[in-house]
């Protein structure tokens, strides 16, 4: 190794410390616990919806018309509500994230020292005992009995022995003996590092509702300009004409009706309330202790057809727990229960013989004389007492298939046994006594004495969360499929999903998954329950299933689930897994209840069905927004509403309502074509409310009624029928909605009623003829509306498609 090679008494000296720091090989790593500060004000404030609203809010106050540019409170209170949330979720898992800084134990300069993990270097000699976290990846230079546990990184439960020469990884957990590790890689180059490096890169969570109204803001941006430049061309020509408009100042109102008919047509309120419906929404989860890092994955889980569970951490709770004794003699020796309390209490015992503590705690009197200690190579360990003692002879606890291995009668039927018991999914070990004990040949040797008989079978089990099976069964109503994909063994797997409920006969091994994506999914159609699988075939598997058309959630908590939960549509975390699982995860479950799953699922679902019902409203106002701008433009008539007139009466008809609505219980189940279903009704709803504004203009102004007078006018109509929307989307009206509609119309009344207002939106009062073109083109208007709808509801009905329905063949009803 060069200058690597260390004495293993001594450690590095000092000198060589030096060296590797200035060469920056420490064990420092910059692990971003979750997303920047940047990139939540980036995802934020840099959006296609403030660019639009920024640059007309600016040319209103350029131009000293503050008073109409009141449409930019929505816009500031839209950033600062998702950069809030965000804001704090980040926070949250940041605390969750400072971990106690372990202390590495190395030798150096031959003295034994206790330094912080990031100052471990290159080269360093580790010293492992029981407890202690594997701070670098290294090879064991001694072993004493040294296991560890790899599960947060390799999803293997089952405890691992390390001899000379095996490599240890960073972030396993030494859970019996001890011995030391000469350290190879560090810092960023470290196993658990890497892992969590690849996984650290941000995506933001799919959200229909996201997506569809950003393709709405994207077909009005390439819109909004020549819609602009028409409404200006027919404003400056209604106002003499552009060079008369110039000369006498006038094109500063062209340019205020431009932009009044530019901000109507962006669904201003669509976005505050659907930020405002998902930080509710979170809020409401965070005090179930579910900690939401994005505010649409309130929504996502709500569209989830398929879950990925892990095994560990999310079915069971990772611990190992005695289930039972099966005789497997006639009459068994005396003093075998005191035996087993003696392989309970032995401080060197691993995790499966410690479960033996509880159930048997009286331990012998004497002491053994002989002493073979457990070994995973070999799967047995023995003691020894002496022959004068109540438990005289010696006493062998191991695998079945290990300690009895040669063909028998006996030997056949015990593993028998063990097979049918394992096939249950629990840990089988067989209790064994010869009444010959141990001699130091057989000790030195490692050797099973004569005469051995088994004495009883024991078996263990994985501790299966309360939670688990209700969970699961309440998926399994909402039609979502459930696959189960660990690091453990497929028929472990299998049993323990049986046990929850999963209709799982048999557990496929990952080994044997197909290179090809067209065969791997057609293997992830048919089974349920994968095991050994590596994290990045839990990755792919993910990505498999995604490209099948499911929408995917993954849980899990260690390491080895980072890649997969990073990828799926909805990643969710235990808040005992580790920081890098919890940094790429959407959803952390902060007390590790599996069963506020249900709760984020029907959170999202009133999210997703209350924002549908309000979005009627919002596009409604801008389908009939961008058709005004349109045949105005045409026509070359002056545009009929202030902004300031536009913001007061939406707000009303609209904003207000909406924010009630989209809070109200719903328990409406996801069915995808949200947009679709919106514009059905938007769209004609929309065209039928210009067209009947444009005819009030043409009929005011052929009238000769002046330009205030009509703007009042016009906007009488638009409130009359927007209230009569408003109560058209929110049938049936009772209890809450009786108020919240007859507030909104209590509150129009004052607007017209109260002068300080009536002065500020500049309503002068109807004539006769304005009274009598204001009643006719409501009246008519409504009656189109309510044709509208009730065609709407037909369509809906014929060509919406059903719910999501993965068929729940991997769930028992």
């Amino acid at each position: 190794m060069g200058d690597r090679a260390v004495a293993e008494a001594e450690g590095l000296t000092q000198a060589q410390v030096d060296e590797r720091v200035a060469r920056g090989q420490t064990n420092a790593y910059d692990a971003a616990s979750s997303r920047s500060a940047w990139s939540i004000v980036r995802a934020n404030v840099f959006t296609l919806f403030n660019a639009i609203i920024g640059v007309c809010f600016l040319v209103l106050l350029v131009l000293g018309h503050w008073k109409d540019a009141l449409f930019g409170i929505s816009a500031l209170a839209n950033t600062i509500i998702g950069s809030v949330q965000e804001f704090r979720a980040k926070a949250a898992l940041d605390k969750l994230a400072l971990m106690h800084a372990p202390a590495a134990r190395v030798r150096r300069d031959g003295e034994v020292r206790e330094i912080p993990v990031a100052e471990v270097v290159i080269d360093d000699l580790l010293l492992l005992r029981a407890g202690d976290q594997v701070p670098a990846d290294g090879v064991v230079t001694a072993s004493s009995r040294l296991q560890l546990d790899e599960s947060m990184l390799t999803g293997e439960s089952d405890a691992v022995d390390k001899a000379p020469g095996d490599r240890v990884l960073s972030g396993s957990i030494v859970v019996g003996g001890e011995g030391s590790a000469q350290v190879s890689a560090v810092g960023a180059d470290s196993f658990a590092n890497r892992l969590a490096s690849e996984a650290k890169k941000f995506s933001l969570v799919a959200s229909e509702l996201r997506s569809s109204i950003d393709r709405v803001l994207r077909w009005i941006a390439w819109i909004v300009g020549p819609i602009a430049l028409l409404v200006l061309n027919a404003q400056m020509i209604a106002l003499g004409g552009w060079a008369r408009a110039i000369s006498d100042g006038k094109w500063q109102e062209a340019a205020v009706n431009t932009i009044a008919a530019v901000v109507a047509m962006i669904p201003l309120g669509l976005v505050l309330m659907t930020s405002i419906a998902f930080a509710v929404g979170a809020v409401k989860l965070a005090r179930q202790q579910v900690l939401v890092q994005e505010l649409p994955a309130v929504e996502g889980l709500a569209r989830v057809d398929t879950i990925c569970l892990d095994k560990t951490g999310t079915l069971t709770e990772g611990e190992i727990v005695f289930d039972g004794e099966h005789p497997a003699g006639s009459e068994p020796p005396a003093g075998w229960q005191e035996v087993l309390a003696w392989y309970g209490a032995d401080p060197d015992a691993n995790a499966t013989a410690r479960c033996l503590a509880a159930p048997f705690s009286t331990p012998p009197a004497a002491e053994p004389v002989a002493r073979i200690p457990f070994s995973s190579a070999r799967k047995w360990s023995a003691i020894a007492f002496a022959s004068d003692t109540d438990a005289g002879g010696t006493w062998v606890l191991g695998g079945p298939e290990m300690v009895f291995p040669a063909t028998g009668t006996g030997g056949e039927r015990l593993r028998a046994q063990a097979v049918e018991l394992a096939a249950t999914g629990r840990r089988t070990l067989v209790l064994a006594f010869s009444p010959e004990v141990l001699s130091p040949a057989q000790v030195t040797a490692e050797q099973l004495p004569a005469a051995l008989e088994p004495v009883t079978l024991l078996t263990f089990r994985e501790k299966i969360r309360e939670d688990a099976a209700q969970t699961l069964r309440y998926f399994a109503e909402q039609e979502v499929a459930v696959r189960v994909i660990s690091g453990d063994n497929p028929q472990t797997v299998a049993a323990i999903a049986r046990e929850v409920g999963l209709d799982a006969p048999t557990g496929f091994d990952a080994r044997e998954l197909p290179e090809d994506d067209a065969g791997l999914a057609a293997v992830l159609e048919e089974h349920t329950v994968f095991g050994r699988v590596t994290p990045t075939q839990k990755k792919r598997i993910v990505i498999a299933l995604k490209a099948a058309g499911h929408t995917v959630a993954m849980t899990g908590d260690g390491v080895n689930d980072a890649l997969a939960i990073k990828e799926a549509d909805i990643g969710i975390a235990m808040e005992t897994g580790s920081p890098a699982t919890k940094a790429v995860a959407r959803l952390v479950l902060l007390d590790g209840r599996f069963s506020h799953l249900p709760s984020v699922v029907a959170e999202g679902r009133q999210v997703i069905a209350n924002i549908e019902r309000v979005s009627m409203l919002f596009l409604t106002k801008t389908a009939y927004a961008t058709a005004l701008a349109v045949i105005f433009g045409a026509t070359l008539m002056q545009f009929p509403f202030l902004p300031r007139q536009l913001s007061v009466i939406d707000g009303l008809t609209i904003g207000l309502p909406a924010f009630f609505l989209a809070l109200m219980p719903n328990a409406q189940r996801y069915r995808p074509g949200f947009l679709r279903r919106s514009l059905s009704f938007a769209l004609p709803a929309g065209l039928v409310i210009a067209g009947a504004l444009w005819f009030y203009a043409w009929a005011a102004t052929s009238a000769g009624i002046h330009e205030p007078e009509l703007r009042t006018g016009s906007t009488l109509i638009l409130t009359i029928v927007g209230l009569w929307v408003l109560t058209v989307l929110s049938r049936p009206i009772d209890g809450w909605k009786i108020l919240i509609i007859g507030a909104m119309m209590i509150g129009l009344v004052l607007v017209y009623s109260v002068p300080i207002v009536y002065d500020f939106l500049q309503f002068t009062d109807p004539s006769l003829v304005t009274a009598l073109l204001v009643l006719v083109t409501s009246l008519a208007t409504i009656g189109a509306i309510e044709i509208i709808r009730f065609a709407h509801r037909r369509f809906v009905r014929r060509s919406a498609p059903p719910a999501p329905s993965t068929a729940p063949r991997s769930l028992r009803p």
